[in-house]
């Protein structure tokens, strides 16, 4: 077996990399408060809680024209996921945006995703928190992914998920044990369709694998499962905000959080799956079956255009880094 020196092992490392499709700027590591540009180098310790036990929390944000959509939101929603998980940055909420800004700005891309990681930090082998001495911060600005209908503008194909949903306590949170949403995925693959919905044990609707799901129902109301089940996605509560013009321009009868049967996404004028890089995508497929006339509908193409238009204009949800 072979030994390698600290030199010979970054070059083992720069010829290991996959890096795939996905550009890779910048990694920023709180270990060392200080980042890389080169992604062989963006590495977490094995001794990280995160790495062998998924102990952490995170968020993905898009960067859009040089600035970050919706970053408070995002930010708050990474502070009450650690909150859950009794997980403590000790910098302060404060010093973790100045850092997540700063990264961007040495990345220098105008059009961007970054992704915030809060980590129990290195320690032992075990399970036990309190083996990892701090918690550790890592950020990744990388390519940005496209809108799912400038991708696949005919729309999504959808089918029930076989895997069991979260428990709410743990649904709620966004933490790095993504085990059930990767299954998710593989199911969707696997069947050949865009996106998998998960239920919960008494008929009603979850989530995606990394997306929310809602559905505009036979009466013209726009809804979507309560939150105390599934994650509050970002995209999706401004998408219910913005939805409020549509129910005042009476195309929607309202816009609500309410448990949504299975048997109510057969029976729905519309379906839409919502998230940070997909936007509103229209789904024309459930189970097999049309949804409505089996074409993007009306109101997922309009809360399309609105979120849109609201992460390149909105002022008051843009961040500017450069």
């Amino acid at each position: 077996m072979k030994e390698l020196q600290a030199s010979e092992f970054v070059e083992a490392l720069r010829g290991s990399t996959h890096a795939g499709k996905t550009a890779y700027y910048l990694f920023y590591s709180s270990l060392w408060d200080a980042f890389v540009r080169e992604p062989a180098l963006m590495v977490v310790p094995f001794a990280d809680h995160l790495a062998h036990r998924g102990d952490g929390v995170f968020e993905t944000m898009k960067c859009v024209d040089g600035a970050v959509y919706n970053l408070e939101a995002h930010l708050h929603r990474l502070r009450r996921s650690a909150y859950q998980i009794g997980l403590a940055f000790h910098r302060g909420p404060e010093a973790l945006r100045e850092k997540v800004l700063e990264a961007l700005a040495a990345a220098g891309q105008r059009d961007c995703s970054v992704r915030v990681v809060l980590s129990r930090g290195p320690g032992g082998m075990g399970v036990s928190p309190t083996e990892s001495e701090a918690s550790a911060l890592y950020i990744l600005v990388y390519g940005a992914g496209r809108p799912f209908m400038e991708r696949k503008p005919g729309g999504a194909r959808l089918r029930l998920s076989a895997v069991p949903p979260k428990h709410p306590d743990f649904a709620t949170a966004k933490t790095c044990n993504y085990i059930p949403n990767v299954l998710m995925k593989m199911e969707a693959e696997a069947w050949g369709v865009d996106f998998t919905v998960g239920a919960d044990g008494r008929g009603h609707i979850t989530e995606g694998a990394t997306e929310n799901v809602g559905i505009v129902s036979k009466g013209g109301t726009l809804a979507f499962p309560p939150l105390d089940a599934v994650l509050a996605g970002t995209t999706m509560l401004r998408v219910a905000e913005l939805a409020q013009g549509l129910e005042a321009q009476g195309l929607l009868r309202g816009v609500v959080f309410r448990p949504i049967r299975v048997e109510e996404l057969a029976e729905a004028r519309e379906i839409l799956v919502v998230g940070t890089t997909l936007n509103v995508a229209s789904a024309v497929e459930w189970e097999g079956r049309p949804v409505g006339d089996g074409k993007p509908g009306p109101i997922g193409r309009a809360l399309d255009e609105m979120i849109l238009r609201d992460t390149r204009g909105n002022a008051a949800l843009r961040t500017a880094y450069l």
